[in-house]
């Protein structure tokens, strides 16, 4: 038998095992995260610290190490941002790293579900339903029980949906929640989790998921087929979770189940910019993250690129105030700058006309409109500004509006697609038999019962009882709805192919602004022609939708790139040379909603951080003094409590007054009042129901 001789490894030697310098292009820090030890990392990234970077660097650094591309799993908040990192990581390699698989958590989902949905009884051509889409499932079940009639008010659909979706994201009973949260609705408890079951049924039946389904799914197969997430889980060397403090409770429990093989998990995040608690976000996992993955290293980003030093002092100074968090202080290179100004307007004309003409002032500099950007709680709160920015030409885009699927015209011509992908979506067919003349909501949901009942061509009347008030108008339907359905329809092809049929009810039911909406069709009709098939642009269109705003200044940007409008919470991730942050008052940052809500005050603490941590340059935060509200008249208000104490070398207080005139004689900040919150609803509020 020939003896064996073993051979000792070669010591590293970076410098000819990598293609890419990882020490001379990244800063310590950044090079102790690319570089970590496989088992479970956790890296706390301060805004602007190159977190983007830093995980491109790491998928590069992994697959150089000899991980197969197609077993790392990068999993981010939006399609485009996995698009953007892999495609960089590429560049910097051979092209290796475009087979890792990128994308959301709902995406990932998708993909999983779509291969193994039969084995928990929906069919793989399942279709998803948008938030709005739910509301109106709950909206048909709420009406078809009565539960509307009751001499005391009972909850709309959306705050229903929000309250269904709430108990699942906090893994608590619908009645519970009720009890806790919401007592004003105890008398209903029974009825509530009634048509939540209903719900749930309904979903089943018309082989329907929401954007909590796909999660909990996912989860449910993994946790009853345990020879699946074997498959899936194995399939996952190593996990990579950007933005990790804005999972919640089934994101971080899927990341849990996804590293349950190999237990290789990075999560980067940070603590001090969780702010999507409305929307069902967990701080916490970012905090119980060494809990949950025993053995678990903790890292930070701390070097800041983006901001000047007085910048990073004030977002330092505000964070210190949060009860829970992960110590770390941004510094920057840039020491030298402007300081972060509070400034103080009368009301809010002067509090407008200082930002119109400080913009003004900042593109006589040099300073393109689209790198200023003013911010705002809640989109109301920008209204008398847009009226004053129009009075001085200055073109805007505003963000945090309407999304792409959620205008009806669009939700129309998605509805027939919906239909051509899954004859058995009960809410789209709703949607589209409506649009029929003769149709109400009793004759489509009879419509529906024999349509998704019937043989296995759903499109066709024959042996089918109908009234000849729409007998004519059903078959152009079908005949159109065939035509989208044929193997050799492109999706292009498809959507040609609807938009004329669908021209004429658009412009009788929309009459007062269609050729606005005509233009839109046009926009979407685009957008298609980038998507190669039908599933894949109607799971981009629910996962991932684009706003219509976005959409009209890119189509009206002839003069120049536009200001930018937003809200703080849609502005997260961007940045911008210039910030003016606009009605930073109590009441409305933090807001009056947040002082009801466990952590709620943190959480407001963190939007402010989140704001002040996007301006490059100059930071400008501003307030009225005098409010007005119809029910009350005038009245002082205050500047936000997070600002309360602030020594001057760290922000520097403005007023502004009136050209000529004295410096108006305003009373010292009143102490914090109990008004009611506005009656302004916005998407960024959780609203009360």
């Amino acid at each position: 038998m020939a003896r064996r001789f073993v051979l000792k490894p070669q010591p590293a030697d970076l410098s000819t095992r990598f293609t890419i310098d990882y020490a001379g292009e990244l800063n310590p820090q950044q090079y102790a995260v690319v570089t970590a030890a496989d088992g479970p990392v956790l890296v706390i990234a301060g805004a602007g610290t190159g977190k983007t970077r830093t995980l491109i660097y790491r998928v590069a650094y992994l697959v150089e190490t000899g991980v197969p591309p197609e077993q790392i799993v990068l999993l981010t908040f939006t399609r485009r941002a996995a698009a953007e990192m892999l495609g960089r990581a590429s560049g910097l390699l051979d092209g290796r790293c475009s087979r890792v698989r990128g994308g959301t958590f709902h995406s990932f989902c998708l993909g999983v579900l779509r291969e193994y949905a039969p084995r928990i009884g929906f069919p793989r051509n399942f279709s998803i339903l948008d938030a709005s889409d739910a509301a109106d499932v709950v909206d048909v079940l709420r009406t078809a029980g009565g539960y509307h009639k009751g001499d005391k008010r009972f909850p709309r659909k959306r705050s229903l949906h929000a309250l269904f979706s709430a108990a699942l994201n906090r893994d608590v009973s619908v009645g519970e929640l009720i009890l806790s949260r919401f007592p004003q609705f105890a008398g209903y408890v029974n009825e509530i989790e009634d048509l939540a079951s209903q719900y749930e049924a309904y979903k089943v039946q018309y082989g329907l998921m929401d954007y909590d389904d796909l999660l909990r799914r996912t989860l449910s197969l993994f946790e009853h087929h345990d020879d699946v997430r074997q498959r899936v889980s194995g399939s996952c060397l190593h996990v990579l979770v950007d933005e990790y403090q804005d999972t919640n409770r089934l994101q971080a429990a899927l990341v849990r189940q996804l590293a349950s093989v190999h237990g290789n998990v990075m999560a980067v995040g940070d603590d001090a910019q969780s702010i999507y608690g409305f929307r069902g976000a967990e701080p916490e996992n970012i905090f119980a993250f060494p809990d949950d993955f025993n053995g678990t290293q903790v890292l930070k980003l701390e070097h800041n690129y983006r901001s000047t030093q007085p910048i990073l002092s004030l977002a330092n100074h505000v964070i210190t105030k949060a009860e829970q968090k992960y110590d770390k202080t941004l510094f920057s290179e840039k020491k030298q700058g402007e300081l972060p100004a509070l400034v103080q307007a009368a009301d809010d004309r002067f509090e407008s006309r200082f930002i119109c003409q400080m913009i003004l002032q900042l593109r006589e500099e040099g300073v393109p409109l689209n790198r200023i950007a003013v911010l705002f709680r809640s989109a109301y709160n920008s209204y008398h500004l847009e009226t004053e920015l129009n009075r001085c030409n200055i073109p805007f885009v505003k963000y945090g509006g309407l999304k792409l699927n959620e205008a009806a015209h669009i939700k129309d011509v998605v509805a027939y697609l919906r239909i051509a992908e899954n004859p058995r979506d009960a809410v789209a067919w709703n949607r589209i038999l409506l649009l029929l003349p003769g149709v109400g909501p009793k004759t489509a949901n009879d419509l529906i019962q024999w349509i998704v009942a019937g043989s296995e061509d759903p499109f066709q009347l024959e042996h089918r009882p109908f009234s000849p008030r729409y007998a004519e108008a059903l078959r152009e339907l079908f005949d159109m709805l065939r035509a989208i359905r044929s193997p050799e329809a492109t999706l292009l092809q498809q959507i040609e192919t609807i938009t004329p049929y669908y021209e004429p009810i658009l412009k009788q039911k929309y009459y007062e602004d269609y050729p606005k909406r005509l233009q839109d069709l046009e926009h979407f009709v685009a957008l298609a022609g980038t998507f190669s098939s039908r599933s894949d642009f109607l799971a981009s269109l629910a996962l991932d939708p684009i706003e219509l705003t976005a959409l009209e200044a890119e189509a009206a940007s002839k003069d120049e790139p536009p200001l930018v409008l937003s809200t703080i919470h849609s502005a997260k991730g961007l940045e911008f040379h210039t910030v003016f942050l606009l009605h930073a008052l109590d009441g409305v940052l933090p807001s009056f909603y947040s002082l009801k809500e466990p952590g709620g005050l943190d959480e407001e603490l963190r939007l402010l951080y989140v704001a002040i941590t996007r301006a490059e340059e100059n930071l400008f935060i501003s307030y009225p003094v005098v409010q007005y509200r119809r029910s009350y008249g005038e009245y002082f208000s205050r500047p936000t409590r997070f600002l309360d104490n602030l020594p001057e070398q760290i922000i520097e207080p403005w007023t502004v007054v009136e050209e000529g005139a004295a410096p108006p004689a305003l009373p010292p900040a009143p102490p914090p009042v109990a008004l009611p919150a506005p009656a302004f609803p916005d998407d960024d509020d959780l609203l009360p129901f």
